[in-house]
């Protein structure tokens, strides 16, 4: 709470003091009402120039220069056509033969198929043909020639000879070096056997005087040939090994291998 002050002013009286003091006072400024009125002057006479120097015109559109327009392509367009690979390749709807096909024909007319004229029917008579076939076969005589048509077959002897399946005698063969160096003139008997025998092969050794140092059966690679021998092996090998023990043979420097084949020739035996 604020105090009043212990000594107010004191009025002063009425008189031409106070008139002065009045007078020497700062005015506020314009009051609302000259300020609207200032207003509404200045609108009405902007209203008044609009209406006297305003002139009335139509709106007219304005030209449209020229503009970007954006526009999407579609597969007719000759930039797209262009990346195509087979665009000279592959028959085309704007190449030079298409347009010139897809033309009509407006001056064509089909052509009619029926017959209008008259028939022109041969007039031979019968007895004239194949005259002329008839002086020609005459005139040009075909000279015969035989229709050997299965000629007579041509015998012919055989030229080679058929060896009997059996030998006639029991015999040997050498084979490899050996042969040349036979010294002697070996007969392989014939065996005593009810059958067939195989070959028996007799593997030497010959030494550098000509003597065989060892002989030895060898066994047969053939299971029908080993099957055949069983009959006679015990006739036939102990015969090849005594034969081939008894040969002699040139002298050479070294020893030797060789090897003797034994043929054999049977004989059949009396059954009791």
């Amino acid at each position: 709470m604020n105090e009043a002050p212990a000594h107010p002013p004191m009025p002063m009286p009425p008189g031409p003091a106070a008139d002065r003091t009045a007078a020497a006072a700062p005015s506020h400024g314009w009051s609302r009402r000259k300020i609207y009125f200032f207003i509404g002057v200045a609108f009405l006479a902007h209203l008044a120039f609009i209406l006297i120097f305003g002139t009335k015109k139509p709106i007219m559109p304005r030209a449209v220069g020229p503009v970007p327009q954006l526009q999407i392509a579609d597969s007719a367009d000759e930039l797209i056509a262009l990346d195509n690979p087979t665009l000279f390749a592959l028959p085309n709807a704007r190449d030079f033969v298409s347009a010139f096909w897809q033309q009509p024909q407006t001056n064509h007319t089909s052509p009619s198929f029926d017959w209008i004229g008259p028939a022109n029917l041969l007039d031979v008579p019968v007895k004239q043909l194949g005259r002329e076939f008839d002086e020609f076969m005459r005139t040009n005589p075909v000279a015969g020639l035989p229709l050997n048509l299965k000629p007579e077959p041509e015998f012919s002897a055989t030229d080679f000879a058929v060896e009997p399946a059996l030998p006639p005698s029991s015999a040997l063969r050498i084979t490899g070096p050996l042969a040349a160096r036979l010294l002697q003139t070996v007969t392989v008997p014939s065996l005593p056997v009810n059958d067939v025998i195989a070959p028996t092969r007799v593997q030497v050794l010959v030494a550098a005087s000509g003597d065989v140092v060892s002989a030895v059966v060898l066994p047969s690679d053939d299971p029908l040939e080993a099957d055949s021998r069983l009959a006679g092996a015990a006739v036939a090998d102990p015969c090849a090994l005594g034969l081939a023990r008894q040969l002699r043979f040139a002298p050479a420097p070294e020893l030797m291998l060789g090897r003797i084949i034994f043929i054999w020739h049977t004989v059949p035996t009396r059954t009791p």
